[in-house]
């Protein structure tokens, strides 16, 4: 059985939750990047405004590739802080 895709996939990841500022390190995690059988997210370093813009512990988790999701919503299952949610 093949499931029909019917609307335009949105993933949004709450950077409060996972992110520079978020409860966990994504680089520290990886979850939903190990669990995506599809190039979904992507984890990079992120310039952010202050005293070091380089500062390389800015790290997050963008949804690039949102054509390859299937919605089998693993990447959500697995994440520990709730931080990702997918719609059509």
């Amino acid at each position: 059985m093949i499931a029909v895709r019917k609307g335009k996939t949105k993933i949004l990841i709450d950077l409060s939750k996972c992110g520079p500022d978020g409860d966990i390190d994504p680089r520290n995690c990886t979850k939903c990047l190990k669990q995506c059988d599809r190039p979904v997210f992507h984890l990079h370093h992120v310039i952010v405004d202050g005293d070091d813009s380089w500062d390389p512990s800015y790290w997050q988790v963008t949804p690039v590739y949102i054509s390859q999701c299937t919605r089998c919503m693993r990447c959500i299952d697995v994440c520990p802080v709730n931080a990702i949610s997918v719609s059509w």
